[in-house]
Formats: structure tokens, C-alpha cells, sequence
């Protein structure tokens, strides 16, 4: 594993160097850290990081190298990486290369030797924050602390829109299957139809919804609605994705629209904040946002409670919720609101991860509750008369 220096400047002037092990070079972004102890290949192309410099609590990140399977989009998505111990050696069965070499044809640089427990509870403190990683021979801290203060926040910025699919293509992959045989399912038109939003949707939504028995076509972040319909689905999905969602305004009003149409719809993450804002309520930009594995969330319906995989620095706004919108899930860490159903209408969103990946599996009923809702509605929108909303 080739080493170089590496600094790592926070627009509020704390500064840490360290040894970079991925790419040379240079990225800036906002600054969070994700409190999960396994996954960091799946956190890392995980399109909901774009723009963001990932911090790990874990600390020891790389000891299993990294392998095709574990991609949660084609490439890594998010700015940057910053560990505590980068080990040198990997062992698993299933790795093809070093998480360091990985990093370094991702062309994504990393940064190893910082004392991470000091820099989450500094971002806990101050809250998330604007940050520069440079490394190899030209890194520099007086650059690196100038980039991170002229780096622009994340409130404002549209990033769903560059992160989405350029256009509609079929998705027929299940869950992998690991040691043999073919995770490919039969793509059979009985199969309910599901069109995908795609913000920057996570491969393993699309792997689940084929799992729950649908088939899938995942379309563009701004494809217009007449297209979509065209292709006479069941159901929606809007997937996760980065950035602000307010900027979002052509989805928004996509969204708005299928709502009154009456479709099944299930929106995931940033696909949960902008069907809360089509329906008319507001998104808040959070402290530090929640990133990781363990986050415990109750169901208000049932009381239960379950551990989640959550990553979004964005919430709705409960006191915001229209009448005829209520709240189903609470997350348990802030009180911050987790999920919404539209009264008496097949449409429901959720804040954290239910296809996790990684992380725990307690939530994954939601994509059951969504076949179920396709089936509930009779199937009925291929007879329908598409010309109604063109």
C-alpha cells in the first residue's frame, strides 16, 4: 500500500494531517461521519454521499479489501474518506484488491492516522461543516483551509440531478448470490411493474423490489411523468439520493401529480423528503444529520421498535405535515421524524434505509408493505386511461 502525506482543514480552521492511502489529489465537500462498524465499500458508492467527506468511526477500515459485489452504484460516490487506521494487509475470501487500490481507481482520496473520535466529536459539537482533504506532495494547509471555507453548503444544492441515470433501462438483478448460480430473475410482464425514480438510487432497492416479486424500470430524476405512465406501471418508487431536496422542483411536482393520481408510491430517503414536500409540508437542514447503522426507530402505530441504517443530513419537519398526512415512524435518537403515510391512499415514505446495505434488516417488511399496497390497488393502472395526466 503506497503511503503519502495527507491534511485534512475544517472551514472553522481545525486542522489534522494524517497519511493518505487512496488517490492524489484534492476534494472538498461537506464533512460527516457514519457511526456503522461494517459496509464502508457499500457507504462509500452509496450515491446519497456525493459531495461529502465520509468519516468512520470504526477504526479500523480495509481489513477485508473491497470486491465487485459490494457496489452500491457503479462508482464511488462519496468526496472523500478519512479513517483512523488503514491496515495494510486484507483478508477475505471474496476480495479481488486492497480497499487502498480500490480508493485509488475510484480516483478518491483518503486519508489514514487521524484521531477520529476528536473530529466526530468536534462535528457533534459544532455541527456538520464544510471541509478540504488533500493528499500527496503538494498537500498544503493554508490551501486546504482556504478551499474548505470557499466550498459551497449543501443547503441549496440540486445534487439529485447529477447523480441520477442519464436514461429509463430495465433493472432484472435480485440479491447476489454469492458462491453460485444467477442472481437474474424473469422479467415475466405478470410480474407487478414498478418505475423507479432514480435521485441516486442504491442498487440494493432495486435488487429488493425484484426480490418482492416486481418487475423494475428505473427512469431519470426529471423524466416526465405522460413517459413514465406510458410505460403503464403499478407502482412508484423515489429512491434515495444527495443533497437539498427543496431545489428538487421538477421532481416535487412529478411527485405532486402522482399523488393525485392515486399510484402505490413509496419514497425512500431524499424519495420520503421530497414526497413529504409534494404533499406540502418542509425540510429542515439537520445538526450533523444521521449516518450509520444503529439507529433505533419506533414504529408509532404498533410501538414497536427497530434498528435502522440511516444516512441523510435533511428532515421533514413534523409540525409541518398537512391533515390529511401522518406520521408513522420516530427516530428514537432525536425525536426527528421518520415516516408518513397519506391517509386513505396507497402512498408511504421512510426516512432511514429499509434495504440497509449496509446494515439491519428490521425494516425490510416496508418492501412486502409496498407489493401488498400494488396488489390492494387491483393492479389496475396498465387499463387505465394514461391520457388523463399526459
Amino acid at each position: 500500500m503506497t503511503k503519502h502525506s495527507a491534511v485534512l482543514a475544517l472551514e472553522d480552521g481545525t486542522l489534522f494531517s494524517g497519511i493518505g492511502f487512496g488517490a492524489n489529489g484534492q476534494a472538498v465537500g461537506e464533512l460527516v461521519f457514519n457511526t456503522a462498524m461494517t459496509g464502508y465499500q457499500e457507504i462509500l458508492t452509496d450515491p446519497s454521499y456525493a459531495g461529502q467527506l465520509v468519516t468512520l468511526t470504526m477504526p479500523h477500515i480495509g481489513n477485508t479489501g473491497a470486491n465487485p459485489e459490494d457496489m452500491e452504484s457503479e462508482r464511488g460516490r462519496a468526496a472523500g474518506l478519512i479513517v483512523r487506521d488503514a491496515p495494510r494487509r486484507y483478508s477475505s475470501w471474496r476480495a479481488s484488491q486492497s480497499l487502498s487500490d480500490w480508493l485509488k481507481d475510484q480516483n478518491m482520496v483518503a486519508i489514514a492516522g487521524i484521531d477520529t473520535r476528536a473530529l466526530t466529536t468536534r462535528l457533534r459539537e459544532t455541527g456538520a461543516q464544510n471541509a478540504c482533504l488533500m493528499a500527496g506532495d503538494r498537500a498544503e494547509t493554508r490551501t486546504a483551509l482556504q478551499l474548505a471555507r470557499d466550498c459551497p453548503p449543501m443547503t441549496g444544492q440540486n445534487l439529485a440531478s447529477l447523480n441520477t441515470c442519464q436514461a429509463p433501462y430495465e433493472w432484472t438483478d435480485g440479491l447476489p448470490v454469492i458462491a453460485s448460480g444467477s442472481n437474474q430473475r424473469d422479467a415475466d410482464a405478470d410480474r407487478p411493474h414498478v418505475i423507479c425514480y432514480d435521485f441516486g438510487t442504491k442498487f440494493n432497492i432495486l435488487r429488493l423490489l425484484v426480490e418482492s416479486g416486481c418487475r423494475v424500470t428505473v427512469v431519470p430524476a426529471e423524466y416526465p411523468l405522460n413517459e413514465a405512465l406510458e410505460l403503464k406501471p403499478d407502482g412508484f418508487m423515489l429512491s434515495n439520493g444527495p443533497g437539498d431536496p427543496e431545489p428538487c422542483t421538477q421532481a416535487i411536482e412529478t411527485i405532486r401529480r402522482i399523488v393525485e393520481y392515486g399510484t402505490p408510491t413509496f419514497g425512500i430517503c431524499l424519495g420520503y423528503q421530497l414526497l413529504a414536500l409534494a404533499l406540502g409540508a418542509r425540510t429542515l437542514k439537520m445538526k450533523f444529520g444521521h449516518h450509520g447503522a444503529n439507529h433505533p426507530v419506533q414504529d408509532l402505530q404498533t410501538g414497536r421498535v427497530m434498528i435502522t441504517s440511516q444516512n441523510h443530513g435533511f428532515a421533514v419537519d413534523e409540525s409541518s405535515l398537512p391533515d390529511h398526512v401522518s406520521a408513522t415512524h420516530r427516530s428514537l435518537f432525536d425525536g426527528s421524524l421518520q415516516g408518513i403515510r397519506v391517509k386513505n391512499a396507497p402512498v408511504f415514505g421512510f426516512q432511514g434505509h429499509p434495504e440497509a446495505s449496509p446494515g439491519p434488516h428490521d425494516i425490510q417488511f416496508l418492501f412486502d408493505q409496498f407489493l401488498q399496497e400494488m396488489r390492494d390497488a387491483g393492479l389496475g393502472i396498465r387499463d387505465s386511461n394514461i391520457g388523463e395526466i399526459a
